[in-house]
């Protein structure tokens, strides 16, 4: 990576220069070099003789010179870096030598050990899946992607919440609210059932009173209701994984809540919380009888906990966490901090499997023994709202004394998908109020299921393409949804606009798709007419704007990609692709490429497949096809 090797020679440089003076090195703090917006202040910059000017007590003007000199000296440094240019007040910008960058390979990311699992999607089993879920699932499978780009091991988990509350209502309502609706779809028959029963509730005190029968029967197992949800989960989950399916998105487990429960891995994380001084029993108020994990002083306070578990605190215990309810149902947060136990290798018992389809594992009692698990890294990708059980989780691993686990789970946060007035007025939604976005409801039914969106979306493609040739416009509209749902910023709320999700033109997939079906119909016309195959160029001394613009954000590629896995990022990844894009749409309208001249012919054919090249390498990164025509 160009950035990563300018860093270790500017390291050097500054490292020698500390130890001539007698300062001391561990004062030095890590280096910032970054690619200026103004391509005449060079390819990369840095302001490391400001940072040493206090260490050094000299002006950063001559700490720059200083440094300038050493790097002239570093002769693999001299042949990457063709001119080092010192401005005041000590800045230093480095001109790459392109010609010598030419003659490099993408860069190879060597397999580690590390091993990640990746928890995304997670979708109660109780109806459709709908917009919001598949921001979840477009995020998550993306991050996996780009983990495995630079070497890692993931492992990829869906956990299906089939003893939770959703699934109890879909049940209550399959055995005593009927309903008549056309509907070519299990989940979507569900969809409109669990909205029904919902509203039923609010009529029915004794309809209420089944959902917590319901409850019971599911964590019990083995009796008529337990069956009954198990096979309207199952159902759902098919009809789930073949909607993810239909995006790019695939997993390698199916982790089952009940599995947990009735398998004894709740009852093994209960032994090891007792054992804590952070876990007790209340014997009085509101919460006697139910099993509190005492939150620590650093964690978020007020209503989350109480909200999240249906219960109500007293104030003496506003700051606990409700693990185990009085009537012996255990909350989400108490199995999900058994999973986790399990995640990380942490409890001295395993599941077993059995194939849920052909390439999907799922857990199953009486299955066979395989190996998942035992992770070094933990990432769950779960909204914003789970802030809270996601830290109580992270606090028990903490007071079971598994600090280092705890350090190595990372929850990536992003914000809702809500309707803005247009989208929720056409589902009927009373706009009146005047507010700017509309929140999406599983119990009162409003919402975009995801195979509606794709639906809507390929009729958009349909309609607007003159050659149907190519892609499919179904894998286009998929491949376009998905970029739409990543291209945000991950604390966004995305306000899903219809007419605006089914753009086709701007910051798009399918703009950025084309691009690189440009390109590859530019190489192939430049072999069959031209005889041009891209070969590195001897020498890149004189370039046009557009050319050189072009080249620069080419080589920014891995440091990108590098940057975006740090931060956990995939919204990284669509801005660079669209900015490359971009940039290569501005060179392929300003600079002839099969009409130049010989010897321009020549490098703009070789710059368009080092383009494709690294168009290719993030769309596939970001899950999206690399059509050789549209």
């Amino acid at each position: 990576m160009l950035s990563q090797t300018l860093l270790t020679h500017l390291e050097h440089a500054a490292a020698a220069i500390l130890e001539e003076s007698g300062s001391p090195i561990a004062t030095f703090n890590p280096i910032t070099i970054e690619q200026p917006s103004r391509m005449e202040h060079g390819d990369y910059s840095t302001n490391i003789a400001l940072q040493l000017a206090r260490s050094l007590r000299k002006s950063p003007l001559h700490i720059a010179e200083q440094i300038k000199t050493r790097l002239e000296e570093d002769g693999m440094f001299a042949g990457l870096v063709n001119k080092i240019e010192v401005l005041p007040p000590g800045f230093i910008n480095l001109f790459i030598n392109w010609t010598v960058w030419a003659q490099q390979d993408m860069p190879v990311f060597h397999a580690h050990k590390t091993k990640i699992v990746i928890e995304h999607t997670s979708i109660n089993p109780n109806k459709s899946s709908h917009i919001g879920h598949l921001r979840n699932a477009c995020i998550g499978d993306t991050l996996v992607r780009m983990l495995q780009r630079t070497g890692c091991t993931v492992e990829v988990h869906n956990y299906i919440d089939d003893l939770g509350n959703q699934l109890a209502d879909t049940v209550v309502g399959m055995l005593h609210t009927p309903i008549k609706h056309q509907h070519d779809r299990f989940g979507d028959f569900c969809w409109d059932l669990y909205a029904h029963v919902n509203k039923q509730y609010e009529q029915d005190m004794e309809l209420q009173q089944q959902r917590s029968h319901v409850l019971h029967a599911l964590e019990e197992g083995n009796n008529n209701l337990a069956w009954t949800g198990m096979l309207v989960a199952e159902r759902i989950v098919r009809e789930h994984i073949e909607e993810m399916g239909s995006f790019g998105i695939h997993y390698d487990l199916l982790v089952w809540e009940s599995n947990i429960v009735r398998e004894g891995f709740w009852d093994s994380a209960f032994e090891l919380l007792q054992q804590t001084d952070s876990f007790y029993q209340i014997d009085k108020g509101k919460l006697a009888e139910c099993w509190v994990l005492r939150q620590s002083e650093h964690e978020p306070q007020g209503d989350g906990a109480s909200a999240y578990d249906d219960t109500t605190a007293d104030s003496e215990h506003h700051q606990d966490k409700v693990l185990v309810r009085s009537n012996g149902i255990l909350t989400y947060t108490a199995k999900d901090i058994a999973y986790h136990l399990w995640k990380f290798g942490l409890l001295n018992q395993d599941f077993t499997y059995s194939p849920f389809t052909n390439s999907l594992w799922t857990t199953r009692a009486g299955g066979t023994t395989r190996s998942y698990g035992h992770a070094d890294v933990v990432i769950n990708v779960i909204d914003y709202r789970q802030q809270y059980p996601q830290a109580m989780v992270k606090q028990a691993l903490q007071t079971l004394g598994f600090t280092a686990q705890a350090e190595k789970l990372h929850h990536v946060s992003y914000g809702v998908v809500s309707l803005s007035p247009n989208a929720a007025s056409e589902l009927g939604i009373d706009t009146s109020d005047g507010r700017s976005s509309y929140a999406m409801s599983g119990r009162q039914g409003i919402g975009i299921k995801s195979a509606q969106l794709l639906d809507l979306m390929e009729k958009v493609i349909t309609d607007k393409r003159s050659d149907q040739t190519g892609m499919s416009s179904r894998d286009i509209a998929a491949a376009a949804i998905r970029y739409y749902l990543l291209r945000f910023n991950l604390q966004t709320e995305v306000v899903l606009d219809l007419q605006q999700a089914t753009e086709i033109t701007g910051n798009t997939g399918v703009y950025v798709m084309y691009a690189h079906a440009r390109a590859t119909t530019l190489l192939q016309r430049a072999a069959q007419e031209h005889r041009i195959e891209p070969t590195a160029p001897k020498d890149i001394s004189h370039l046009e704007k557009a050319e050189y613009a072009l080249l620069r954000h080419i080589a920014k590629w891995p440091d990108t990609l590098q940057s975006a896995c740090k931060e956990l990022a995939p919204n990284t990844i669509c801005t660079y692709a669209f900015e490359l894009a971009t940039l290569f749409n501005n060179f392929y309208a300003v600079c002839p490429i099969l009409k130049a001249s010989r010897e321009s012919q020549v490098f703009r054919v070789w710059l368009t497949a080092k383009f494709k090249e690294t168009l290719c390498d993030a769309l596939q990164v970001l899950g999206l096809p690399t059509p050789e025509r549209m």
